[in-house]
Order: structure tokens, then sequence, then C-alpha cells
């Protein structure tokens, strides 16, 4: 017996997922332990063992990997809290952060903040000026050097850096990703003065033209680097100690893994980790029911989670947005807000009821887990609805109070607004669909995508109770909330179903007509890169998966649209129909007709993703098929809920360990799971599929 272990862990809960070869699944979910998270994952590893009956050691002896996706990077970027760092770049370009080309009043606001101008600032650099030094060379944009390295006033820098007690230093030197030996000589320097020290450059980090983005992706990268090596290393030696015998794999924002020893040196790939195993896993539960077009959601304890899975492939994305700087990673594309289950309802300066961003957390969490949180969360108001048991989650072990969560909801909200408790509380559960709705919408079509032609997974300790409303709101009618065992721990599901990926890209602009044999040159070059980094992990794969692309736009655009490239010879009709392809593509983002073939189309930055597919891919496993679609048996209660604008009305509620395959019943209905409940509205129709999935008709 051997198994494959999934572990997410959330800014609340820490999920964990166990496959054996013989198509078992156990799940499990422990609290999140913040500041240390690696607590927590051995905290739900105890859990899994206790499932199947084993040690610990015993279990993590037989494993073949565990794949893990942290928070612990994009927490620390996004609360500020990461060591100081050094940053060298070429003589005359020191400012090149400061002046964030521009962007740096707008990327990353809201509609409101981009109205609200005299709000506007630049105060949110990424270190102080002290730590930003120049070094005196010069590489032309073809990669000729114009001034060689002067290493004696190098290492005058980098002693001035030392001394100041930086904990890393980031080096991005201009067009570096066309001669990268500059950056190289200066790492060696590094090491010379400072063995120790953690060092980032831009040319393998993010070999992308645009200075600005580079540079911040870089200086990000060299922010978490040393954190992300010492929580790897701590918890890789803390399971090590525990007898595992796989490697321990990181997710990355791609939708694929790297080992822990590989992460840190690229540690800005891992910023999106844990918001890319619902789409990962998504991708995974498609192929089992057949599914293509897939609106993938999760609403977990913090945030609400939206992925989309077209033709039976997650949509990517080559930048992101952290603290208003632009991020040159490719990722899956993912959006978030702050709507989790433990968002915070409030009351703006106008009176206006807002739920989010902010998050009660694990600590000290809504109001109803007793342990000091006094502001009313989502939670508690699902609580109040009848939506959440009084005895709790967690098969009990998580017992919630509705006095606690009345009592904030009643001093916060329903007081302020001179209304009922309850009435506050059913407003706190429409505002959330509403604005899950909106991100949904904003998802979907602004992609070029109709919502009817989707189906909706709901996934997370918090979608299931909610996905009904949210469809509703984008007039999506067929939704899937995966049941079974891994419940509410479907992110983990999605590690776990990962292959590793990894992705080489480099900037050579150059206009259309394309040379064949250049851009051959690239790719080739790309694809020998990512091909040794694959051998570099020392893994066994069953099978290795090249795919190709070239970022495409119009002359003077910045509208860039990551095009597909065959494998293979690259010829003039391959890049003719590649071309082609980019027109396309840019119609159904933009319009009909909003092209312009005349002023001209470009190449800008080419890109290979190598994917080393693992022999063992998990699968959800069939449950018994129910002899009649009555669903009686799994009928265990009634209690009385409120959904939406109605009154409270007596509503069933089953048992979901009770339901079989073909079971079917109408709304109003409550299913619930240990660690989540499902809302099956009036008008709903539920059917439960030979996976344990719940599937619904929402009218």
């Amino acid at each position: 017996m051997s198994y494959v272990i999934g572990v997410d862990v959330g800014g609340t809960f820490t999920d964990g997922v166990l496959h054996d070869h013989d198509g078992a699944v156990v799940a499990g979910k422990t609290p999140s332990t913040p500041p240390d998270y690696s607590r927590g994952v051995l905290d739900v590893l105890a859990v899994l063992a206790e499932q199947v009956g084993e040690t610990v050691e015993d279990m993590l002896a037989k494993t073949q990997h565990i794949a893990h996706g942290t928070t612990s990077t994009l927490n620390a970027l996004v609360t500020g809290n990461v060591p100081p760092v050094g940053f060298l770049t070429t003589v005359g370009h020191r400012d090149s952060i400061y002046i964030m080309n521009v962007e740096g009043r707008y990327v990353g606001r809201s509609p409101e903040q981009l109205q609200d101008v005299l709000r506007q600032d630049k105060r949110h650099a990424l270190l102080p000026k002290r730590h930003a030094l120049e070094v005196v060379e010069r590489v032309d944009r073809d990669g000729k050097v114009i001034v060689r390295l002067d290493e004696d006033q190098a290492r005058t820098a980098i002693r001035r850096l030392v001394d100041d007690g930086v904990s890393a230093i980031a080096v991005s030197l201009l067009w570096s990703f066309r001669y990268p030996a500059h950056e190289r000589r200066l790492r060696e320097l590094i090491r010379e003065i400072a063995p120790d020290l953690f060092v980032a450059l831009s040319s393998e980090v993010s070999p992308r033209i645009r200075e600005f983005s580079r540079n911040a992706t870089t200086i990000m990268s060299a922010q978490i680097g040393p954190g992300l090596r010492d929580y790897l290393g701590a918890l890789e030696a803390a399971l090590r100690e525990r007898k595992l015998a796989g490697p321990l794999l990181v997710m990355q924002s791609n939708g694929g893994a790297v080992t822990a020893a590989e992460a840190p040196a690229t540690a800005i790939t891992t910023v999106g980790s844990v918001l890319t195993g619902g789409v990962i896993g998504s991708v995974a539960l498609g192929r089992q029911l057949g599914h293509r077009n897939v609106i993938a959601t999760d609403v977990g304890g913090t945030t609400f989670l939206v992925g989309l899975v077209v033709d039976g492939e997650p949509v990517r994305s080559t930048t992101t947005v952290i603290n208003h700087h632009p991020i040159n990673v490719p990722a899956l594309q993912v959006h978030a807000i702050g709507s989790g289950g433990g968002a915070i309802a409030w009351l703006d300066a106008g009176g206006n009821l807002q739920v989010g961003p902010r998050s009660a957390g694990a600590v000290p969490g809504p109001a109803c887990y007793g342990q000091g949180g006094t502001e009313p969360t989502i939670a508690d108001a699902n609580l109040v609805l009848g939506i959440l048991p009084e005895r709790g989650l967690l098969g009990g072990k998580k017992r919630l109070d509705v006095e606690l969560a009345r009592e904030a909801i009643r001093r916060n909200i329903a007081e302020p607004l001179a209304m009922s408790v309850e009435d506050a509380a059913a407003a706190i559960y429409t505002v959330q669909n509403a604005q899950t709705g909106d991100l949904l919408r904003k998802t979907v079509v602004e992609a070029g995508h109709d919502p009817r032609d989707f189906v909706l997974y709901a996934v997370g300790g918090a979608g299931p109770a909610h996905c009904a409303g949210y469809a509703a709101e984008v007039g999506v009618r067929n939704v899937v909330v995966p049941l079974g065992q891994v419940a509410s721990a479907f992110s983990a599901f999605g590690l776990a179903s990962s292959n590793v990926v990894l992705s080489t890209e480099l900037s050579d602009p150059a206009a259309v007509p394309l040379d064949p044999a250049r851009a051959e040159r690239n790719l080739l070059r790309l694809e020998t890169q990512a091909l040794a980094a694959l051998e570099r992990q020392g893994l066994k794969f069953a099978d290795v998966v090249i795919e190709r692309e070239v970022d495409m736009r119009f002359t003077a655009q910045l509208a860039e649209i990551a095009t597909p490239v065959p494998n293979g010879a690259v010829t003039e009709r391959v890049l003719a129909d590649v071309v082609s392809r980019f027109e396309r593509r840019y119609a159904e983002l933009y319009g009909e007709g909003t092209g312009f073939r005349d002023a001209g189309i470009q190449a800008i930055t080419y890109r290979v993703r190598a994917t080393g597919v693992f022999p063992f891919s998990p699968t959800l496993p069939e449950i018994k098929a129910a002899d009649s679609a009555d669903a009686s048996s799994a009928l265990v209660s009634s209690r009385s809920v409120r959904l939406g604008t109605g009154g409270y009305e007596p509503t069933a509620v089953y048992d979901y360990r009770k339901l079989q395959a073909g079971f079917s019943f109408e709304g109003p209905a409550i299913v619930e799971v240990p660690t989540t409940t499902v809302v099956v509205p009036r008008g709903a129709a539920a059917t439960v599929d030979h996976l344990g999935n719940l599937n619904l008709i929402v009218e």
C-alpha cells in the first residue's frame, strides 16, 4: 500500500486529503496555527493517520509524496511582514522602483479608489532607498556589453548592504535577460563577502522585458525566499523525523508542484500556491464527470476564489498584482476577494452594510467559535439563519454558540440599522451572495465567455452554503458540490492530483513576420532549460508533456495575449497560424473588429511549460448506488431555516453519509457534512451522482 497526500494550508483551516493506490480517499481538517503553520500540517497528518488506522510514522513511510500549498509567502508580502533586503541595479536606474512606471498610483486599486484621486499615493515602495544601490555596468537591448561590470565598486555596494543587516539581495540589471553574465558575477561577489546570504537574480526569476515589473518581481522573491527556505526546511526535517519516504512538494502559482529544495530559488512562483488547488481539483473532477467548461469556486474561511476551466484546461495568466506592484509570475488565473466564511460584516461611514475583506481568521475566529471574537462574520449569520447546526463543525468537535453570534450581529449591525437580528443576518447572507456573484460575472463575462455554457463547482467550507445563491446571480443553472470524502477539503484533493510543472520564459521582442530560425532557437533553449529543471527534481515520471506559447500584442499596445505554439519544427506557416490564433483570441477578448493588423503585430516573450506526469493520478471513488431515487433514508431531521428575504421555514436536513448514488430531492433542504453544509433553496432540485457529488439544478 502506498499513499499520496495533499495538504492545503488556509488562513483559517488546514485541510488534508490522502489517496491510496486502491482508490480509497480520506480527508481531514484542523485549525491553522499561525504564525507557525507547520504545526497545522502535522496536526492534519495525524488526523489522516488516525483515519487509515496507522501511526503517522507508518503512514508517512508509505507516502510517495506530499503536495503542500502554503499561504506563508503570500501572507508575508500582503502584510509586509518581510525581512530587510538589498537591491542592486544598473547605475542611473535605481529610482525606477520608486517612480513605479507611473503604475504605482493605480495598479491593484478598486474602481472606487481610482476615482478618489486626492487619496492616491505611491508610499508603498518595496524597500527604503538606502537599501537600493547602483553598480557600474551597462548592456544594450541586443545584449551587447557597453560598460563592463566594475567589480571593485560592486564589492563596495555589497559590503554596504551587508553591513546594514539585509537578509537577502535582489539583483536586477538593465537588459540582463539578454546578457545575464553580469548578474551571475554579482552573485559570486556576494557569496565571497556573505556566503550564506540569499540572492535572487532577475535573469533567473523573471527573464522578461519591462524594467519595473522585473525589478519588483525579483525584490519580492528575495523578500520571501529566506523565510520560505527556513519554513520548508524545518517542515521537511520534521516530516523526515516522522519517516516520510517520498519528497515534499510545494504547489506553485502555475498549477504544478516543485520540490521543497528547489522552491526557494524562485520563491515568488509559490505566492498563489494555496489559491490553485481548487482549480486543479476541478480539472481532475471535470475529467471524471465529462465537464470541460467549469467555473471553480472556493469559499474558505478568509477568501472567495474563482478560476475557470475552458475546454478542459485551466485559464492561465502571465502576470499578477501584489501590493500595487505588477509581478511576472506564470499562474493559473484565480480571482479573489476577502469574502470567506470568516469575513467580517461591518457598516461604512454612510451606514451601508459591507462584508469583508477583513477576516476573523483562525484566531480569534467568528464570534460563534467562543474564542474571543466579537465582530459578526458570515459564519455567525449562517448560524443565526439555521444554515449551520448549533452542534457545530468537524463532526461536533467545534461547537458553535448561537447566542454569541446573535450578540455580535445585534451590537454591530442590527441595532445601528434599527432592524432585528434575524433581518440583519439575512442581509449579511444576501450581500455575500451578491458580491460573490459580481466577482463571478467579472471573471467569466470579461474573459469573453457566457456563464450559461459552464458548470459551477462549489468547494471550501462555506462554498456549498452559498453556491446556489451566487450561481443564480450569473445565470448558471448546473452546480456541482463535491461531497464524499473530499467535502470541504477539495483544494487538498487538487494538490494531491497535481503534477510537477516548471515554466521557463524569455523576452525577445520582434515584429511580425517573425524569423522562424530565431523563434525556434528561443523555444528550444527554453525547452532544454525546462527539461533540465525537471531532471533536477529527482522524481520518476510516467510522461513529460511540453507546451509552448508566445506573448503577442498589436504594436504600441500593452495588452499581450499568450498564444499557443505547436510542438515540432517552427516554420513560416506555423508562425502565420500562431498570428491568426492571436488575432482570433484578441477579438474574443476585446470585441470583433477591435484588432488592426496594419498597425503591426509583435512577439514579446516566449514561454515553455514542462509537466512531469506522475504514474498515479488520484481520482474520486464511486459510491453505492441506490435502488430508487427516494432519499428519505438519508433524512435525519428538520429545522427552521431562513434563506434570503423570506421568513424562516421548516427545512429538511439530510446526512451526507447516508446519501447514495441516484438519490434526489427538492429544496428547501440542508445537507450536513462534518466540515460544511449544503443549501438547496426552494425551487432547486438535487441529485447525488455516482461519485457522491451533489448536483443542483438552480432556477
